[in-house]
């Protein structure tokens, strides 16, 4: 069991047999009366997200998530296809239940693979990832890092704010938690 104040992004735990992901959480203190958490949370199994308050004191399961190393083969219809990097097994996973996170997946990345007892529930994404800028306003002469930037489409439909240096076909690191451009990929 974990309490509610205990609970961080990113952890995954059962409330009335439903499967549900924190994606954000906080403290609240309002001026009268007691501390809440505030939750945005996502049902893992449909994909909703809503906001709530609980109580800190209030006791949840926490859902054993185990992880398998694989490979993104390719989409095809609705499915995303993986491969098991040590059985050469091959997942289906629906796109539409891990859309945020296909934005960051180019053909043969690795990722982890998590699985809820047998049922896969998710991906598991690197910390960063390396994408070609496909699209953006070209450079401005004499930009610094410190200006406002301009946005730039990734080959993976992936919009970011970049730096006004960037060009067309630059490789990018891309912090896939936040999606935020880190830096100039070595090539």
């Amino acid at each position: 069991m974990i309490a509610a104040n205990d609970l961080r992004s990113g952890m995954t735990f059962v409330q009335d047999g439903k499967l549900i992901k924190v994606l954000e959480a906080s403290h609240h203190k309002p001026g009268k009366g007691n501390t809440v958490m505030r939750m945005k949370l996502r049902d893992v199994r449909t994909g909703a997200t809503y906001d709530t308050t609980l109580r800190p004191d209030e006791k949840f399961e926490k859902a054993m998530i185990d992880t398998k190393n694989v490979q993104y083969l390719y989409s095809q219809d609705d499915m995303a296809i993986f491969m098991d990097l040590e059985t050469y097994e091959q997942y289906e996973i629906p796109t539409a239940t891990i859309v945020e996170d296909m934005k960051y997946l180019l053909e043969n990345m690795e990722a982890k693979i998590q699985f809820f007892g047998s049922e896969v529930i998710g991906i598991q994404l690197p910390t960063t990832v390396v994408l070609r800028v496909i699209e953006t306003q070209p450079s401005i002469k004499g930009a610094t890092v410190t200006g406002s930037g301009k946005p730039a489409t990734m080959e993976t439909g992936l919009v970011v704010n970049v730096p006004d240096f960037i060009e067309t076909d630059e490789l990018l690191e891309i912090n896939t938690q936040e999606g935020t451009y880190l830096k100039r990929a070595t090539k």
